[in-house]
């Protein structure tokens, strides 16, 4: 398709109009959150009424035995350290690319995030190289289900059954995923799923730990709720007494209602996230040098993020990738195509790993009685995940998610990536 491109002064070719804000918020939301009101409960010691039904209808959901509420996805995954038994000193396995709520809550337990580098096609923990990272420091293995695409459980399994170690999922992207049909986060030991505002299954802020085992949960609720043991009470009054370090970590009424009512349309939202997928994913590798999201046959994913790739080598570039990625973002959003980036770096080359010291201070938990290894963070060990981030956009962003577009604005997409790389020697002269 010629004709000059929209950042030349050419016609924009997706109208003003066709794209939908996320969240969805319907009456039925707003009667949810106005009942909360209308009840004046807003919180309890524990959990109130939202939150008990909240937490019902998720482990319903998931088949899962437990399903604990919480204030944020990161809190969930900081909680499922702590209640699979991380301490000082313990190592925990996970991937180089996610955002900083995965690793920070390792950090939280005052324990050692051990970076693996990511699957070039899956953007997911290389499942194979795992084990060379495993050491008689490593608690647990803490995979990302990255863009809602579930890792590869069976080797992380056996990688954990062979070496005695937990697994967390985060499953913080995935809500209804699946992995040879078990839905992500029901599979290992524990799960952390989070509710911000920007996911499938929003509640504004909040987050969920699943876990089977009566253990987990019960330690999980105590550190939920300040060190309290409030289901074993038999006081008649709370006796507000800590059997150990708690947090406040619970979740409010009124975003509880708001997820409540969202949950009930998250299959739906999750088939409209499918449905737009797949189609750009058909219509988008015709062009020749882009590579859209690779899907085993063995899992599906809920596409809470499109990343888009392209090859450099296909193109044949004569630019850096990434001058030539930074192009692509301008040349489509001025034809009216949502794009954004999702983080520049992996997380070992975050501030927090470059200098151990502007952590908790004075390097820890890096350089403690309880931990005697030397340590250094140097990005250039991921080379996949570098890559990745130098080839790769991602179509659409948190405010426009394609979890609720209709199929007139994938078409325009379409329509106007094909313009954009029918006009490649106009683009890359700009």
């Amino acid at each position: 398709m010629k004709g000059k491109l929209a950042i030349n002064g050419g016609p924009r070719t997706v109208p003003e109009g066709l794209k939908k804000q996320w969240p969805n918020i319907t009456q039925a939301d707003k009667d949810a959150v106005m009942a909360v009101l209308e009840r004046n409960v807003l919180t309890g010691p524990d959990h109130g009424p939202e939150t008990a039904a909240l937490q019902k209808a998720w482990a319903e959901f998931t088949g899962s035995k437990h399903a604990l509420a919480f204030n944020s996805g990161t809190a969930a995954l900081h909680t499922a350290l702590f209640a699979a038994g991380v301490q000082p000193g313990d190592e925990v396995i996970t991937t180089a690319f996610s955002f900083s709520g995965t690793c920070l809550p390792i950090l939280q337990q005052h324990a050692i995030p051990i970076f693996v580098d990511i699957d070039p096609r899956t953007y997911n923990i290389d499942a194979s190289q795992i084990e060379a990272r495993i050491t008689d420091r490593t608690k647990v293995l803490l995979p990302v289900h990255m863009h809602g695409l579930p890792a590869d459980m069976d080797d992380i399994l056996a990688l954990a059954e062979k070496y005695d170690l937990v697994v967390v999922e985060d499953a913080c992207q995935a809500h209804g995923s699946a992995y040879k049909g078990r839905m992500a986060g029901t599979i290992g030991d524990l799960a952390g799923f989070s509710l911000n505002a920007t996911k499938n299954f929003s509640a504004g802020e909040g987050g969920f730990l699943l876990t089977d085992n009566d253990a987990y949960a019960e330690r999980a609720r105590m550190l939920r709720t300040f060190g309290e043991k409030l289901t074993e009470q038999k006081e008649r009054f709370r006796s507000y007494a800590c059997y150990t370090i708690g947090w406040n970590y619970r979740l409010q009424e009124l975003p509880a209602a708001f997820a409540r009512s969202q949950l009930k349309r998250l299959p739906q939202y999750n088939a409209i996230a499918q449905r737009n997928g797949e189609f750009l994913s058909q219509e988008l590798s015709k062009i020749a040098g882009l590579i859209p999201p690779y899907v085993p046959a063995d899992r599906t994913t809920i596409y809470h993020k499109y990343r888009l790739r392209f090859d450099p080598d296909a193109l044949e570039l004569k630019m850096p990738a990434v001058e030539f990625r930074d192009k692509l973002l301008d040349a489509l959003e001025a034809e009216g195509v949502t794009v954004s980036l999702w983080h520049y770096t992996p997380m070992p080359a975050f501030p927090i790993f470059q200098n151990l010291d502007i952590g908790y201070g004075n390097g820890y938990p890096w350089r403690s009685p309880f931990y005697d290894k030397e340590i250094t963070y140097r990005p250039e060990e991921y080379p996949q995940a570098l890559r990745m981030f130098a080839t790769s956009l991602v179509v659409h962003n948190e405010q426009y998610s394609i979890t609720i577009q209709d199929m007139a604005l994938m078409e325009c997409y379409v329509e106007a990536f094909h313009k954009v790389f029918d006009n490649l020697d106009e683009l890359l002269t700009t």
